[in-house]
């Protein structure tokens, strides 16, 4: 890796012919949902100018919270949104148009739930690899209350319907104008399901070893490969846990990994992206040598890796880059309460710690907006007070 000792390595230019990626800097914005539509999946103003904000604060890459791709089991939030109308993906062409005029490309990030359905205005089932009721409870931040409903099975349709939905996505999305899409594989979610032992427990050729439980991820993504062309970006992302299930590991450590890594690379995919979940980016306890995953990633595929997870701290950040554990850095609550990340890291500038409260009592930009504005009055108010005692 050749970075300028002049700058930090996080706002160095990054460019891979491979990945089809040429961004002003190594700062990503991380895929959070934010439940911020208005129930049709269709993209708001509000939404424009969150996406915005950061291109104008300097990221140089933005990921998209998770998208459905169809409007049958794909939807995981009663608020999430959609690429699956005209309506919303003119929405999107609007966000890419504005994020692109500020210097940042923009990746969709297509999201099946799987399982971990929370608000499905399309269907009242749920569908997953097997009939294993999640572990868990719904988050109360994106509008679930209680249990998880149990799903049902998939059967060969399925397989098609979904694959067909993703390619389609996939489609749309180049025609709004992103520069690729992501394939949410990670955190839980459908295609997690598939890697996840305890909740796949099909006996066919998508159950079992861990080739067999990659299957699905890397048709999937062969499809939309081959249908939109090498030229269209499309990432994978990663990770071993889950929002419901935090401690969960690869069972088979790094060999396990390995596998999962070459197998997303032979299906075609430009980049990986191994997310944190609320663990540091190099938790490795079950990695020989103290290797971490993105490293590992980096090492067997030569593909570019994104790391998320705890990388906020510009010191942490440097030594992700400069020791090889990844090419381009996800930031999430970091970027939440500093959108101009590398705008102040650039300038020196100290940067905003995060407060929990942005995202209680609903992770939503209203939810965001009414934060702020608390903030700033009590801002004001202090200022009075102190202008009053001089």
């Amino acid at each position: 890796m050749s970075l300028s000792s002049n700058i930090h390595p996080a706002l160095a230019p990054f460019s891979s012919s491979r990945a089809g990626l040429s961004l002003r800097n190594r700062a990503a914005v991380a895929p959070m949902s934010r439940v911020s539509t208005a129930g049709d999946g269709v993209p708001t103003d509000a939404m424009k100018r969150y996406y915005a904000d950061f291109a104008r604060g300097g990221f140089g890459l933005i990921v998209t919270e998770g998208t459905y791709p169809d409007l049958a089991h794909s939807q995981a939030y009663a608020r999430q949104p959609g690429l699956a109308t005209e309506a919303q993906v003119n929405a999107w062409r609007s966000i890419v148009s504005e994020v692109h005029a500020a210097g940042a490309k923009i990746v969709v990030q297509l999201m099946h739930a799987g399982a971990l359905v929370q608000g499905n205005r399309h269907s009242a089932e749920s569908v997953a690899p097997s009939a294993i009721t999640p572990k868990g409870e719904k988050m109360s931040e994106y509008g679930g209350e209680g249990p998880y409903a149990t799903p049902r099975a998939m059967v060969e349709a399925d397989f098609r319907t979904i694959t067909e939905a993703f390619v389609r996505a996939a489609r749309r999305a180049r025609d709004a104008g992103f520069d690729g899409v992501e394939i949410h594989a990670a955190n839980g979610y459908l295609f997690d399901q598939f890697l996840t032992t305890y909740t796949n427990a099909r006996t066919d050729e998508y159950g079992g070893p861990v080739e067999n439980r990659i299957r699905f991820t890397a048709e999937v993504l062969r499809a939309i490969v081959q249908a939109v062309g090498p030229t269209f970006v499309v990432g994978v992302r990663l990770s071993e846990a889950k929002v419901n299930d935090k401690s969960y590991t690869w069972p088979g450590g790094v060999e396990e990994a390995r596998t999962i890594f070459t197998t997303v690379r032979d299906a075609g995919a430009s980049y990986l992206h191994i997310a944190g979940e609320g663990r540091a980016f190099a938790f490795s306890s079950h990695l020989r040598d103290g290797l971490t995953l993105p490293q590992l990633a980096r090492q067997v595929t030569g593909l570019p890796v994104i790391a998320n997870g705890n990388l906020h701290d510009p010191s942490s950040a440097a030594r992700a880059l400069e020791d090889g554990h990844a090419d381009i850095l996800a930031l999430g609550r970091a970027a939440l309460a500093n959108p101009d990340w590398p705008t102040r890291l650039a300038q020196g500038r100290p940067f905003e710690p995060f407060d929990h409260a942005i995202l209680h009592p609903a992770a939503s930009l209203e939810n965001a907006a009414s934060w702020r504005a608390a903030q700033l009055k009590t801002r004001q108010s202090s200022d009075d007070m102190l202008a009053l005692r001089a």
